[in-house]
């Protein structure tokens, strides 16, 4: 039972890292979708003999006549999981439907699927330990930043208030998506694909918003950095006022909505439905948003090369160009360009590989992002050598005045 946990909760949070949606919701709205629509066949047929339609809590049965023998498969989410899986059959009698053949259980492996093999379990906890810590890693390396950056009033400059913008859409993403599973696991009794309260609501549509900001302020990181290549662009806070209706208007905007789509057609459960098309309301921005940085990157890349390649750079210009291409051919990946073959292919498809990548690759993003933009800024270790060698130096003063002082008055 703690291995299925595990493993409900690593895809859970595999979830979380780029759409605050639980697939498992999924597989319970479908069967709940799939009976609706087979009752309403039940009440619009008109058969004066045979066997009706008939829904027995996995599958829908159409019509048949008498001594008729009529065929079907596992339900569709039980034939994700793999495993090979044989046809059943159901006879239609004088009496009504037999019971099919063989067991659901039998054709369809479901006593398989309680337990988790002991190799697969230890990977899955080793996997939450490392996404677990990488998260707590990214926290700490990005308020650390945040900090150095605001205290220090040297480093205050447009480049670098874009940056402390970037590092609160990462803390903000991180700490919604606990906030969320808290909110949606708090209980063990409580079913969190059917409850539906306001709290609930409110924690998914918080965990939209951060992770299409955090996707938001990584446009505006191409925008600027693109900005200061073509257009020789200085700090201007006229362009930064700019930078924050898209960092955080834009997403606003887009959750606002989302949730008044999901008030007026589909206000059921806690928002958190995968299988309808009103998720193309967050998902298609976020697709749109690293679509566009994607190739204001690869724009970077060219005015780059085109610098370095024009021979009218000097040495130390030229080293910079060859880093700058450097770390922006780094960052490419780390601004979600992976997500865009993710989000093209079923849920199931390629499922170790999300979450290698989504989970632990994609907890240490932030630690990574701070370490490129903060920790190895030559400004920041400037500016850090100097404040400690200034404190050093005022200690030393303080001694030499200590002793001065003591010698006086012996």
């Amino acid at each position: 039972m703690t291995s299925s946990l595990l493993s409900t909760t690593l895809v859970v949070l595999l979830a979380g890292q780029v759409m605050p949606i639980h697939p498992e919701c999924s597989i319970f709205q479908k069967l709940h979708d799939d009976e609706v629509r087979c009752l309403r066949n039940v009440r619009n047929e008109s058969l004066s003999s045979g066997c009706p339609s008939l829904w027995d809590g996995l599958s829908c049965w159409p019509e048949g006549t008498v001594n008729e023998t009529v065929s079907g498969q596992c339900p569709e989410f039980l034939q994700l999981f793999g495993k090979q899986q044989v046809e059943i059959q159901r006879n239609c009698t004088a009496l009504g439907w037999s019971d099919p053949v063989p067991p659901y259980h039998v054709a369809c492996h479901i006593e398989d699927l309680g337990e988790i093999p002991q190799s697969q379990s230890q990977y899955l906890a080793t996997l939450k330990v490392l996404y677990t810590t990488g998260h707590v890693v990214s926290l700490i390396a990005l308020i650390t930043a945040i900090s150095i950056f605001c205290l220090f009033r040297k480093l205050h400059c447009t480049r670098n208030y874009i940056h402390i913008h970037l590092f609160t859409s990462f803390v903000l993403r991180v700490t919604s998506i606990f906030i969320k599973d808290v909110v949606l696991f708090a209980d063990e009794d409580i079913n969190h694909c059917t409850i539906s309260t306001v709290t609930c609501k409110w924690a998914v549509s918080l965990s939209q918003f951060c992770v299409l900001a955090n996707f938001s302020w990584l446009l505006v990181e191409g925008l600027y950095l693109q900005t200061l290549l073509a257009l020789t662009f200085v700090s201007d806070r006229r362009y930064f006022w700019w930078f924050i209706g898209i960092g955080w208007g834009f997403p606003s905007v887009t959750v606002t909505v989302w949730i008044a789509v999901k008030l007026q057609f589909d206000n059921q459960g806690c928002w958190d439905n995968y299988d309808n098309a009103y998720r193309w309301v967050i998902k298609a921005s976020i697709l749109v948003t690293i679509f566009v940085t994607f190739l204001i990157f690869l724009n970077v890349i060219r005015i780059l090369i085109h610098k370095i390649c024009s021979g009218r750079l000097g040495g130390v210009d030229r080293q910079q160009c060859l880093r700058l291409a450097k770390s922006t051919l780094l960052l490419i990946p780390l601004f979600g360009v992976h997500y865009v073959v993710f989000a093209l292919v079923p849920e199931r498809v390629g499922l170790h590989a999300r979450l290698c990548f989504e989970l632990v690759l994609g907890s240490l993003q932030g630690f990574i992002i701070a370490l490129l933009y903060c920790f190895l800024n030559s400004e920041v270790q400037a500016e850090l050598r100097r404040r400690w060698c200034k404190r050093k130096t005022s200690g030393a003063e303080n001694n030499g005045f200590n002793l001065v002082t003591q010698d006086f008055t012996a």
